[in-house]
């Protein structure tokens, strides 16, 4: 038996006119909505983020199937159990919605790496759940699901790897949050660059993940920690948040010879900078994900004459399941302030227009609640 419920979807990658607000690329309309299968969770969206990962699947820089259900980051609630013999979790929990299941079983996910996962990620590609298959449908059609997701809706159905249960008492619109821009920026410091106290940190690009980073950053007793990126409003924000200096593009020659530079930006012209904004022996640890026909070029003999260590860092090289408590027992400490990065909070029906404020950069996290 399935359901009608309301989702934004996109039917094309890629050549969507700007301004989204006029060209309205999602279309927020009814769809149907299946029952969960075992090992599935029906939930409500309490509030979902919008993210840059959100604006490449329209911008065409991460091709998707189509047509898909948008939306990655998000707080739900638990409405029904494909499994009712399900122990761990209850109707009525509060969970984080996670962008990539891991299966447990293959080699990275054995090796603590299930950020990893390759069943997990074919899935994503697919745009299909880790069971197999698609629970949304319009017109008798499959609607495709975003990164097992689909968080621009009232409801979906997910996966129960695709969760992490949190207490209620954290507000929806923080509690989103915690599934990517904190998971991704935070992660990237605190796992993949394991920033020491007392070491430098340079941050490129001040959205959500960069923000998040900074405060990982500084939670991790980092000093000197700065940013760079083109917005005077951010870098403002930035030093709010503790930067000791945040400086427009070209403008960072004070912030260079960092331990670990971190890069959010996404652009390899970027990447380049960053890693040659690093000291001799630093560590450069890249979270942006640029159009796939990008190519990094540098010169292949500073990794050995100058030590350098470049790293890729996928969800913040995260364990859903023991970080997202961890980095909310540091918010609760008043040391993760992340709802600092919430720009506005607005109801579905807005998120084209939404999309055109990331576009520009005027936004740094911007939250929907599906259900106002």
């Amino acid at each position: 038996m399935s359901q009608t419920i309301t989702a934004a979807v996109l039917t094309q990658s890629g050549n969507n006119p700007a301004p989204y607000g006029t060209g309205k690329p999602l279309d927020v309309k009814s769809v149907d909505l299946a029952d969960p299968l075992p090992g599935e969770l029906l939930v409500r969206i309490d509030a979902a983020g919008l993210c840059h990962s959100d604006l490449s699947v329209i911008n065409g820089d991460r091709p998707r199937p189509m047509p898909m259900a948008l939306g990655h980051e998000a707080a739900a609630t638990v409405l029904a159990l494909g499994d009712p013999n399900e122990r761990d979790i209850a109707v009525g929990d509060r969970v984080v919605l996670v962008f990539l299941p891991s299966c447990g079983q293959c080699v990275a996910c054995q090796s603590g790496e299930g950020y990893l996962c390759p069943n997990g990620a074919a899935a994503n590609g697919r745009g299909e759940l880790m069971r197999g298959g698609h629970r949304l449908s319009c017109d008798g059609a499959h609607v495709h699901h975003h990164l097992g997701v689909s968080a621009f809706a009232s409801h979906a159905v997910v996966d129960r790897r695709s969760v992490v249960k949190v207490d209620a008492d954290i507000p929806a619109e923080t509690a989103a949050l915690f599934g990517c821009a904190v998971l991704t920026g935070v992660g990237a410091v605190m796992n993949t660059a394991a920033v020491r106290p007392g070491e430098s940190v340079l941050i490129y690009g001040l959205g959500g993940v960069g923000l998040a980073a900074l405060l990982g950053a500084l939670a991790s007793g980092a000093q000197p920690v700065y940013a760079v990126d083109p917005s005077p409003e951010k870098r403002a924000l930035a030093l709010e948040l503790g930067a000791a200096g945040a400086f427009a593009p070209g403008e960072e020659e004070a912030a260079r010879g960092a331990d670990v530079v971190v890069e959010t930006v996404g652009k390899a012209a970027v990447l380049a900078t960053a890693y040659q904004a690093a000291r001799r022996g630093g560590r450069i640890v890249t979270v942006g994900l640029p159009n796939p026909s990008e190519s990094l070029s540098i010169n292949a003999l500073s990794l050995v004459a100058d030590g350098k260590t470049l790293m890729g860092s996928y969800m913040g090289s995260s364990i859903p399941s023991r970080d997202i408590p961890r980095y909310i027992a540091l918010w609760r400490a008043g040391r993760l302030p992340v709802e600092k990065l919430l720009t506005s909070i607005s109801p579905l029906s807005e998120i084209n227009a939404l999309m055109d404020k990331l576009a520009s950069g005027a936004a740094i996290r911007q939250v929907v609640i599906p259900g106002s």
